[in-house]
């Protein structure tokens, strides 16, 4: 049986370094939730079985109404830490008839940026390979490392030559990548990604380039540069 493709988008965080009076994935940007942007690529990619939004159980800002439209479902069953909501959404698809041998893409619902066209890329790139893979950008700025003194200092310069900034989809079998997650955390390991998860197994993930759009609304300042790009017009 062919494998399917399933979203999963963990958006139980409560966004704490955004400065944001609520959670940064319902705060209005170009005039949309935050997190409808993530939707609305998913749903423009008819071949997902489905999109699984993953919620706090005490989430009081999420209203289906805001999303209308949209094609998704909502669980409530976020966790303590996005490998705790990954984890619990990864069980909650196989209420959707989702497999072990079926694709799963996690997705931040704080990366607005995403589009069609890089979810497509990557599940070209990615459908015949034996572990699966992320997309994400060389690393372009110069490292430092901070020595441990305060105020901070520069201890030393970090060589670039071969680092890549991790992004998100991240795109992998269901059932491995729930048995990686479900190893770490019995090795007592909180990941803060799918793919530390799948490399704790001793697997190589691939890399797909990403994109500069599709970075991480984080801190205050973030909101101004998603406004001003969510405000163009995207490649499909």
């Amino acid at each position: 049986m062919t494998s399917r493709l399933f979203a999963l988008i963990p958006c139980a965080g409560t966004g704490s370094r955004s400065g944001s009076a609520m959670p940064k994935q319902y705060r209005t940007v170009a005039g949309r939730d935050l997190l409808h942007y993530t939707l609305s690529a998913f749903d423009a990619c008819s071949e997902f079985a489905q999109t699984l939004v993953v919620i706090s159980p005490d989430d009081t800002h999420f209203d289906a109404r805001r999303f209308a439209g949209l094609r998704f479902a909502v669980q409530r069953c976020g966790g303590a830490s996005r490998q705790a909501s990954v984890l619990n959404g990864l069980i909650a698809l196989s209420g959707f008839g989702a497999r072990d041998d079926d694709w799963v893409l996690v997705h931040d619902a704080a990366r607005p940026g995403i589009t069609p066209a890089l979810i497509r890329t990557l599940v070209a790139e990615l459908k015949d390979d034996a572990v699966g893979g992320i997309v994400a950008l060389p690393v372009a700025d110069t490292l430092k490392r901070m020595a441990p003194a305060q105020p901070p200092h520069v201890a030393r310069t970090e060589p670039r030559d071969g680092l890549w900034q991790a992004q998100t989809p991240q795109m992998f079998r269901l059932g491995m990548l729930r048995h990686a997650i479900e190893r770490a955390q019995q090795e007592g390991h909180d990941l803060t990604d799918e793919a530390s998860a799948i490399e704790w197994l001793g697997h190589a993930p691939r890399l797909v380039q990403g994109s500069l759009r599709n970075f991480k609304v984080t801190y205050p300042e973030d909101f101004d540069l998603a406004e001003a790009i969510l405000s163009r017009p995207a490649a499909q």
